[in-house]
């Protein structure tokens, strides 16, 4: 498979690169190689394989008419002449799994499949392509037609599945169907991969099998066949050929290409069609595919290591007698505890008969099983050179795949997998809910989104899905409960934590269930939210630092109070779906509480706070500062009993030099104290984001001091002997580094007189209206502004009113939509008559529509009304999900970065595995049309959609961000992505009001959750706050 804006790996990628879960030892015998190609390297991160060598190893016909295609190189005619009835018969399918399941995270990408039965409209393909979860794709023929495909069939174990297409769909080229001859697979046979290989419409591959009896490929953590051989040939190919077909020279297929080595070597991995070949028949006599296990996973082990595992002399030669090519045999490698083996058969036990029947070969041994469901078969074994002979009841191997979920306060639940389970040899009975989507209410304290198992939820045992559902349904909205979870790496250690349930944002609990009539899963609602139980004043004492050499500086303890911010969707570019740190009480009184915009970058979320390491409360968004990187919270003061502080704050500026204490919140969220002093004050702008836009504080004096707790401090004050704040000291979040994808955050002060003015007027029971200019300057020294036009006479008066600082600002940036007034490049001198040349003076720009200025513009002074522009509209006040991509106005972040806003349809984030992914509409993208009609903003997107069916292609005219415009299409899916939006509604509850536009009848109403979503900058969310404070 390929996947969208990756053609180097020969696999999907997983969702978190694997070397940074915990680790657990994987088996040393492990494969170096990959699904499609990826190179495990001894763990199972997946690597990108070299592309030239890849290249060179493969001969591509994407410019080739199927009429003249040459095959691979220097083919006979006789090959030329197979190959071209064989491409008739391959389809290109482009697919997304909509979301996490079992082993499979949510993708959107390709891979290949061909027709096995043209009448009932039947293809052939991978397991993995298919999926375990939700999905939806089409294929497209050689001729270019397309039609939808549907699952119709997934294998538990064995890598192959099968899919529905109307065949009637297909109008302009014949339909035919490749024969399945799993017999005519044979060492030294000549084959063609025939397939969609690393992205190409078509390539033919060559090779040569080398192998039949090869175990089936580990992938590491993921998805991995077993129980079966695989056939083994040289012909390297490369991401997207999952589900070629392999042909010998009479246009046969004769295996099913599956995976393959991505380290240089040109050796890829076949499923034998054996097993394939009785699914299909099965299905076109519309009966079940039975499948059978006693949950015990069997490899093939030559002679000499058998002997070395006791394998006797008499039962060698009755083996190689009555099977002389044979060259070994199956042995015992996995056998689950509590499962229908595990008292019977142990791990390195030799396997002699079955029902009486020599067995030497797993084809063999899946057809007795398949057979033989609800049914005792009787094994032989030996086991250090005795026989034994035991009965064993077969299993219904459909009955331990998980073929539903549940979803509930943001997050996804099934019951653990046969494929997890024997990947780490644990028991299918009572060992927990597994979690496929580790999100919500659930984000764990590591921040990985699978591989989780949840044990206990608020003290009561979930060993099963059904018990989960059952437990969850009775915890009310917003209740913390402990819950004992261990991640399927690290068995040994059992995680307690605190969380918030939320069923508030997720009302509702959904079950999806797998209708293999549809080949959609259907969605219900199986719970409605219990109400929140209202909350109960609490009593509390902070700790006392008595120590100190500071005592009332070191009180200023009793105004911090823990903050943990949650948010549902994912907006503004923001990359993370869950903050923790610190914030200041600015007013015990009212209960207000300042927090950094590092760590409340928007009001669509839940706000806690912890005070005194005590009391749990909610807050809400009382205001949210444009530029200077602050909001201000409020909580229920009558709900605390508890010794809080309100702070003296400073009315004066600290100046450079100045000795201060710096009382912070390390990053173990333990206090800190320090004597320093300032070393500077500057006027500063954080860095901008460049890949994906967010808030950033700009126009503000910038404090930094001579300690090293400070720059390991998030949160904290730089405080007076006597308890008096000089400044506050937050965590600023800056750019994105493009070599390591991490985020840049900046730890500085802000000094008090900054913040008092708009306190004061929250206090007085009014909602600050600032105004601002909508531009970001930078300092230009007299140097500088000589060069640029500024007369003497305005240096001197620089020099003369601020002898500290000899500087004037310049406009390095007018955000876009700023009309008239200040220019890029203009030297600011005064405004309102007041010179200019510290960040604290154009605080004169809050109360006022607009301003006079004296501004030096190409080296004319000139005398300007500049308007100032309200902040009341800046923030985020709609947001609407559609085929998986967020979208809303510019936020503040994009216009202070880009000239010109094309449209009021920004597109800040997509779900993975969603058609926006697929279609490759990306974040930072703006769409401007419709099928055509205009959409300048979100009503008349919304209304254009509407006319939209579910399932139709239309069109959109999209501009990126660098001002390239392009046309997408798409096609619309409201079973799985419905048209959802948020509007900000102080009658809510939650401050916003949530409307479903469109969805099926059994859709998923539910948003995706935040951890799936893509800002484009990268890999998102890798490293989650955890879910809750524990």
């Amino acid at each position: 498979m390929e996947q969208n804006g990756d053609f180097s790996t020969k696999r999907k990628q997983p969702p978190t690169p694997s070397n940074e879960r915990p680790m657990k030892q994987l088996k040393p015998e492990i494969d170096s190689h990959g699904r499609n190609g990826s190179y495990a390297k001894g763990s199972s991160e997946l690597e990108p394989m070299d592309d030239s060598l890849s290249a060179s190893l493969e001969t591509s016909l994407d410019e080739l008419q199927s009429s003249h295609i040459a095959g691979a190189l220097h083919d006979t005619a006789e090959w030329q002449k197979t190959i071209e009835k064989v491409v008739r018969n391959v389809v290109s399918i482009h697919f997304c799994q909509t979301c996490s399941f079992d082993t499979d995270p949510a993708v959107a990408t390709e891979a290949t499949g061909f027709v096995v039965d043209a009448e009932k409209g039947y293809i052939l393909t991978n397991r993995h392509v298919v999926g375990a979860g939700p999905f939806i794709g089409y294929c497209i023929f050689d001729n270019h037609e397309e039609c939808d495909v549907f699952p119709v069939y997934r294998d538990p174990v064995h890598d192959f599945g099968i899919l529905r297409f109307d065949p009637k769909a297909i109008k302009y080229m014949p339909l035919s169907a490749l024969e399945l001859r799993p017999d005519l697979a044979k060492v030294g046979v000549e084959i063609r991969v025939v397939g969609n290989d690393a992205g190409e419409k078509l390539s033919i591959l060559s090779g040569v099998i080398s192998r039949l009896d090869r175990n089936a490929p580990e992938y590491g953590e993921g998805y991995s066949d077993f129980n079966t051989n695989y056939i083994q040939a040289a012909a390297a190919a490369s991401g997207g050929s999952s589900g070629s077909p392999v042909v010998n020279k009479d246009g046969y297929a004769v295996a099913l290409q599956a995976g393959g080595r991505a380290d240089g070597a040109a050796t890829d991995y076949f499923l034998p069609l054996d097993r394939p070949l009785r699914a299909l028949e099965l299905i076109r006599q519309a009966q079940p595919v039975s499948r059978g296990t006693i949950q015990t996973q069997w490899i093939l082990k030559p002679f000499d290591e058998c002997r070395r595992l006791g394998l006797s002399p008499d039962w060698e030669k009755a083996v190689r007698t009555e099977f002389p090519k044979e060259t070994g045999m199956l042995v015992a490698e996995v056998v689950l505890p509590q499962g229908p083996a595990s008292s019977k058969i142990e791990e390195g036990d030799l396997l002699i008969k079955v029902n009486g029947e020599l067995i030497t070969q797993f084809v063999r041994l899946d057809s007795i099983l398949d057979e033989s469901v609800g049914q005792k078969i009787s094994i032989t074994v030996q086991r250090a050179g005795e026989n034994l002979d035991v009965e064993i009841d077969v299993a219904d191997l459909h009955a331990i795949t998980p073929d539903r979920f549940v979803r509930v306060a943001g997050a996804s639940f099934h019951d653990l997998s046969y494929q997890q389970a024997r990947l780490y040899a644990i028991s299918l009975k009572d060992s927990g809910v597994f979690v496929c989507e580790a999100a919500g209410s659930y984000r764990f304290a590591d921040g990985y989104t699978s591989g989780w198992m949840v044990q206990e939820v608020d003290n009561k045992p979930t060993p099963n899905l059904g018990t989960f559902i059952e437990v969850m349904r009775a915890i009310p909205d917003r209740k913390r409960v402990v819950i004992v979870y261990k991640h399927l790496r690290d068995l040994h250690t059992a995680n307690t934590s605190i969380t918030t349930i939320d069923r508030h944002w997720h009302a509702d609990m959904q079950l999806a269930v797998r209708n293999d009539t549809t080949g959609l899963w259907d969605f219900s609602t199986i719970a409605k939210a219990i109400p929140a139980v209202p909350p109960v004043p609490r009593r509390a004492n902070f700790i006392r630092l008595e120590s100190s050499s500071y005592p009332e500086a070191v009180d200023i303890v009793r105004s911090f109070v823990r903050v943990h911010v949650s948010m549902p969707i994912k907006l503004d570019g923001f990359p993370k779906s869950s903050k923790q740190g610190y914030g200041l009480v600015v007013d015990a009184e009212q209960g207000l509480v300042l927090v950094s915009r590092a760590l409340l970058p928007y009001d669509l979320c839940d706000i806690s706070l912890i005070i005194a390491d005590s009391i749990f409360i909610e807050a809400k968004v009382v205001f949210m500062h444009p530029l200077q990187n602050y909001a201000i919270v409020k909580y229920d003061t009558s709900l605390v009993n508890a010794p809080v502080k309100t702070p003296k704050f400073s009315t004066d500026f600290i100046k450079k030099g100045e000795d201060t204490i710096f009382f912070g919140l390390n990053q173990n969220f333990r206090p800190v104290v320090a004597k320093t002093v300032v070393t500077d004050i500057t006027t500063v702008a954080i860095p901008a984001s460049a890949v994906t836009p967010r808030y950033r504080a700009t126009n503000f004096d910038a404090i930094t001091v001579d300690t090293n707790q400070a720059s390991h401090s998030a949160c904290g004050v730089l405080i007076a002997e006597d308890g008096t704040v000089q400044a506050l000291w937050l965590s600023y979040l800056g750019e994105r580094t493009s070599h390591s994808g991490k985020d840049v955050e900046y730890h500085l002060g802000l000094a008090t007189p900054m913040i008092l003015p708009v306190l004061r007027q929250i206090q007085s029971g009014k909602t600050p209206k600032l105004r601002i200019l909508n531009v970001e300057f930078q300092t230009v020294q007299m140097s500088q502004a000589r060069v640029m036009g500024v007369s003497e006479e305005w240096i001197e008066r620089t020099e003369q009113e601020d002898p500290e600082r000899h500087q004037l600002f310049m406009v390095r940036k007018v955000d876009s939509g700023h009309a008239g007034g200040l220019q890029e490049g203009d030297v600011l001198l005064t405004l309102n008559d007041k010179l200019i040349t510290r960040a604290p003076d154009l605080d004169v720009m809050y109360d006022n529509d607009s301003l006079d200025a004296v501004v030096v513009r190409k080296r004319q002074e000139l005398k300007l009304e500049v308007p100032t522009v309200a902040t009341g509209d800046l923030e985020t006040d709609r947001v609407v999900n559609f085929c998986g991509a967020s979208l809303h106005r510019p936020h503040q972040a994009v216009r202070q970065q880009i000239s010109k806003i094309h449209s009021d349809v920004y597109i800040s984030s997509r779900a993975r595995g969603s058609p926006a992914y697929q279609y490759g509409l990306a974040p930072t993208n703006f769409i401007t049309a419709v099928n055509n009609a205009p959409t300048p903003d979100l009503d008349s997107f919304l209304k254009e959609v509407k006319n939209i069916g579910d399932n139709e292609y239309f069109r959109l005219k999209v501009i990126t961000f660098d001002n390239v415009p392009w046309v997408a299409t798409m096609k619309k899916n409201e079973h799985y992505f419905p048209t959802m939006e948020y509007v900000k509604d102080a009658s809510e509850a939650l401050g916003w009001k949530k409307t479903v536009h469109e969805c099926d009848e059994t859709g998923d109403r539910e948003e995706t959750a935040p951890e799936a979503m893509d800002t484009g900058a990268g890999q998102d969310g890798l490293e989650e706050e955890p879910a809750g404070p524990n």
